[in-house]
């Protein structure tokens, strides 16, 4: 009886012992697991300061209801300098607003459909923020970006469809979304001035920015406020930016320089005919174009459109006659290396012939148009005459 219990006492003091040894290693793997973050779980802002924990506090309970924080309850914290969110990638950003800078904007005290408020493009945050996967800057853009459909359905589907939307799909990280052209708090009008398209433009599009500034249109956009030059958009479109490297967009881009060219009201201001653009549809580069054209779409030319000669973003005036044809031969050979000297000499040019130039062909022009009508009219002369005579025999 004796030995039982002494066998009792053990198994109970083993048992005992169990226990505290384990619940001593689940105490220290929670106090290991509090002391070591998940790296791939970052606050949206860095941690206030008590006072501020305080205000958000107060205001949660008076203010703001449960499932939508207002204006101001955000603003306690983020209208404070200096707020940083740390970026696993290294990188920091700012998450100080300025709420004059909100006001002003777009979306701002000026809006026609009423002012945004923080949680119209942010819904459902509140302090403290849910931890986030978020690991860089460019990650952020991409995820916040689509926000701006539940206002602006139409322009985020355009988008979708154009070059960007699908660089974005092949996860071309860099193709421009929606906040890289307007901003995010700061949004304002983007064409006012007009000259901010083409500098919105040319903060990824750099290098053709800067031939575009140095060419015919970029001088009078930039240097002129010129309000009938093109900017980007008119060539390239505005949300549905198609990819100007396709044999599409190649054969159709005469038409983009019509939209101007055969513009008579517009082409008067400058002194410029719009023969321009109805003499290439004439010519054999034009007919030729526009016949595969109404072909196939897609179909393949090797025929010249007008940026071929005139160049794409870096068009320059092209001067007096004699300039023209002094350079011609050099642009022409880039389609027909073989070109000899006087070979562009057979190109009579985008103008009509007048007496001052081309006289010769003005004459023979001028003999034509008078012939012409006359050639017509004499057989119907003698045909009638003809007709006059038979019913006059008839009566007799």
């Amino acid at each position: 009886m004796t030995i039982r219990i002494r066998m009792l006492l053990i198994l109970g003091t083993c048992l005992l012992v169990s226990g505290l040894a384990l619940l001593s290693v689940n105490t220290l793997t929670a106090v290991a697991q509090e002391a070591t973050p998940d790296v791939t779980e970052v606050p949206v802002v860095l941690e206030a300061t008590a006072e501020a924990q305080a205000e958000v506090s107060a205001e949660a309970t008076t203010e703001a209801p449960v499932d939508e924080a207002s204006d101001a309850y955000c603003l306690l914290c983020h209208s404070k300098p200096d707020q940083v969110w740390h970026l696993p990638s290294g990188e920091t950003l700012s998450v100080t607003i300025d709420p004059a800078v909100l006001a002003a904007s777009v979306h701002g005290e000026t809006s026609t459909e009423g002012a945004l408020g923080c949680n119209d493009c942010h819904p459902g945050f509140r302090y403290p923020h849910e931890p986030s996967t978020i690991r860089s800057v460019r990650d952020f853009q991409l995820e916040r970006y689509a926000v701006c459909r539940n206002c602006h359905e139409e322009q985020y589907t355009r988008a979708q469809d154009s070059v960007h939307g699908e660089y974005i799909r092949a996860n071309r990280v860099e193709a421009a979304v929606c906040v890289d052209c307007h901003g995010g708090h700061d949004v304002q009008s983007p064409n006012e001035p007009r000259q901010r398209i083409s500098l919105t433009c040319g903060r990824c599009h750099g290098a053709i920015f800067e031939e575009y500034s140095q060419s015919v249109h970029g001088q009078a956009l930039l240097g002129e406020d010129n309000p009938d030059v093109p900017t980007c958009i008119d060539c390239h479109g505005v949300h549905d930016i198609a990819n100007p490297t396709t044999a599409l967009f190649r054969t159709r881009s005469p038409e983009l320089c019509a939209q101007c060219h055969a513009d008579a009201e517009v082409m008067d201001r400058y002194d410029i005919n719009t023969n321009v653009f109805d003499s290439y549809l004439t010519d054999f580069h034009g007919s030729t174009v526009a016949l595969f054209e109404q072909e196939t779409d897609g179909a393949v030319t090797n025929k010249a459109v007008c940026y071929d000669c005139h160049g794409v973003h870096s068009i320059q005036p092209i001067g007096d006659g004699t300039a023209i044809r002094e350079t011609l031969v050099t642009t022409c050979r880039t389609c027909h290396p073989n070109a000899s000297a006087d070979f562009s000499n057979a190109w009579l040019g985008h103008y009509p012939a007048t007496p001052e130039h081309q006289p010769a062909l003005y004459a023979a022009g001028t003999v034509y148009d008078v012939a012409l009508p006359l050639a017509a009219l004499i057989p119907l002369l003698l045909l009638v005459t003809e007709v006059f005579r038979r019913l006059r025999s008839r009566g007799k």
